[in-house]
């Protein structure tokens, strides 16, 4: 059998912040989420998506019709330099969504946590240790496990694209948090798997098809953070998995969204 590779880009929407610097809780206040998503874009072909992003690029920042708009002016080192879908007006959005719309062999996968239940947990962690403290890094772990725990086999080589958080390199990090998925995996099926696996850290300037994942990831924000369901909805042909760790309605586990069950506004009703 030809060996096989895989290619997933990752990103983050919202953020992991629990608490001010004064220690306050800020949870879903101006600049700081209620919800932390993370996404993954499973890719058939990069390079194909890559060259339809910057062609798309290229012609809209040629457009007469953007002439002017202040995100798309050389010196903002916005739009001219990467699609951002917080950033870019919605004319830009739209034609952005309708190429990824468009695009064949796109599978995304997010999981999303209630930043109130994170609260939660980290408050009865303080009552048994009291020199526990919360760090953003640790939830972003726990999710790349989470969303990782059932990817990690089926192929002989992965490539996986994470975009940069901060300065720091934490490569070693996310490559920890990846076998730690796969040694659960085994653990739990009695398997073995032994997929290469190659940790890329890097920007969507470098790699475009970051950019996509970060639309996959503004639509599922925007549906949780705002209730706005019909980009969600637009991109919900490529959406293969959204887990709601903490809507446990029906299940400890949480929700499971797929083609059989969308995401939407009646589905989270009374969440």
């Amino acid at each position: 059998m030809k060996p096989t590779k895989r290619y997933y880009y990752v990103d983050e929407a919202g953020d992991g912040t629990l608490f001010s610097k004064q220690g306050r809780v800020i949870i879903g206040q101006e600049g700081c989420s209620r919800y932390f998503i993370l996404g993954l874009l499973d890719i058939s072909d990069p390079n194909v998506l890559s060259q339809k992003l910057e062609t798309l690029r290229a012609d809209l920042l040629a457009d007469p019709y953007f002439k002017g708009v202040p995100s798309l002016q050389p010196e903002a080192g916005k739009t001219t330099l990467s699609f951002h879908a917080k950033d870019d007006p919605s004319e830009i959005r739209r034609e952005v969504y309708t190429l990824l719309r468009s695009q064949e062999g796109l599978r995304f996968f997010a999981v999303v946590r209630d930043k109130l239940k994170v609260l939660e947990y980290v408050r009865q962690r303080n009552e048994r240790e009291s020199a526990y403290r919360y760090h953003p890094n640790e939830l972003y772990d726990a999710l790349i496990r989470r969303l990782f725990r059932d990817r990690l086999h089926q192929e002989h080589e992965l490539d996986v694209y994470f975009a940069k958080r901060g300065k720091s390199d934490r490569t070693i990090a996310l490559q920890n948090a990846l076998e730690m998925a796969r040694r659960r995996f085994q653990q739990k099926w009695n398997t073995s798997a032994h997929s290469v696996i190659n940790v890329i850290p890097t920007t969507p300037i470098h790699y475009p098809a970051l950019q996509a994942v970060d639309y996959f990831n503004w639509a599922l924000q925007r549906f949780y953070e705002r209730h706005e369901e019909r980009y969600l909805e637009y991109l919900w042909p490529a959406v293969h998995l959204v887990h709601d760790i903490d809507d446990t309605r029906q299940a400890q586990y949480g929700m499971y969204y797929t083609k059989k069950r969308p995401l939407t506004i009646a589905a989270i009703e009374n969440r």
